[in-house]
């Protein structure tokens, strides 16, 4: 057999047990995620074209990996040298930058789509 299903159940099982284990251990990622589920109600609502819910969904998951990724790192630097080391501080501050940057570009490209719905609400 090509695909052992009990073996893909087990791995969708850890992979949701992760998830699961971020979102209830940071914060950031709960307001991620809220902010991803009002973003996909408003594509809807406002009845968006393909091509905007594409980069609107791109840059949720960027934003999402990304902070699953800090929460990697966060959890590795802890485990490697934890906090006795001025690396340390410094991989943990970049990473939470990166997320930063991508969470910016994410309001950007938000705005840039959103932006001519909600004024045509206003005129």
């Amino acid at each position: 057999m090509l695909i052992d299903f009990r073996q893909l159940r087990k791995s969708f099982s850890y992979a949701f047990k992760g998830l699961t284990q971020v979102a209830r251990e940071e914060q950031n990622f709960r307001i991620q995620l809220f902010v991803a589920g009002l973003v996909v109600v408003l594509m809807f609502a406002f009845g968006l074209g393909g091509t905007e819910k594409a980069l609107l969904t791109l840059a949720i998951v960027l934003v999402l990996v990304l902070e699953l990724t800090n929460s990697i790192f966060e959890r590795m630097t802890d485990v490697l040298k934890p906090r006795l080391h001025q690396y340390v501080r410094e991989i943990k501050d970049i990473m939470a930058g990166t997320v930063l940057v991508a969470s910016f570009g994410a309001l950007l490209i938000g705005v840039l789509i959103f932006w001519p719905y909600v004024a045509r609400l206003f005129q």
